[in-house]
């Protein structure tokens, strides 16, 4: 059975996940911790569940997702994995990050690339990745078919859809994203997206104002 524990970090409340099963083998998903006790809360929930971090992953490479980058493959020595199609994103953020009010930002790289139809194995769990672009160019997500879940990063909110303003952004693109990939998820899929509460498939599918196939 997989656990998935939310964190909601840094001025731009962005939800990072610790997502880990029965072993204790986990994963860090999207970590934006970004000041001293934002860093300590993530790790003090890993001490305290006794868990052992099997890899960094990122869905997308945009500066709110990836402040706590730097310290996470740091401390737990894991590699992070990114769709090659972001990994320009993520080297950018250095470019900007300080416009943000974010001066002490530490940039990471990539070690190794996701692609559509990937698995992420750790414990008895396994994560497929699913290719999501139109927020960012390489933006991925992960999706456990058993249990119906998908962490999806800024695709799809509650009743929202993630911007398409930022470089790399199509609005089309996203749409094809979300009406052609992630509606054909069961209708009970439960979305643990980048911002905001959780949602799942078949309420967006009927109302989200956005997107919705068909509004009820």
């Amino acid at each position: 059975m997989l656990h998935i524990q939310p964190f909601t970090f840094n001025a731009l409340a962005e939800n990072t996940y610790v997502v880990f099963d029965d072993t204790r083998e986990c994963v860090i998903i999207d970590p934006g911790c970004y000041d001293r006790e934002e860093k300590a809360e993530l790790a003090e929930f890993i001490d305290s569940e006794k868990l052992v971090v099997k890899y960094l992953l990122n869905t997308h490479g945009h500066v709110d997702h990836v402040l706590g980058n730097a310290f996470v493959k740091d401390k737990y020595k894991v590699p992070l994995l990114i769709h090659e199609d972001d990994a320009a994103t993520l080297r950018s953020v250095s470019v900007y990050a300080p416009m943000y009010g974010f001066q002490n930002y530490q940039p990471s790289e990539a070690d190794q690339f996701l692609k559509e139809g990937d698995s992420v194995t750790f414990g008895h769990s396994s994560l497929k990745v699913l290719f999501l672009p139109g927020h960012a160019p390489g933006h991925i997500g992960f999706y456990e078919a058993t249990e119906k879940i998908i962490l999806s990063g800024d695709v799809l909110f509650d009743s929202s859809i993630g911007r398409t303003d930022l470089p790399g952004g199509n609005f089309q693109t996203l749409m094809h994203s979300i009406q052609k990939k992630m509606f054909l998820l069961p209708d009970e899929t439960v979305v643990f997206p980048g911002h905001g509460p959780t949602t799942t498939i078949g309420k967006e599918k009927v109302s989200n104002p956005f997107c919705a196939l068909s509004l009820s």
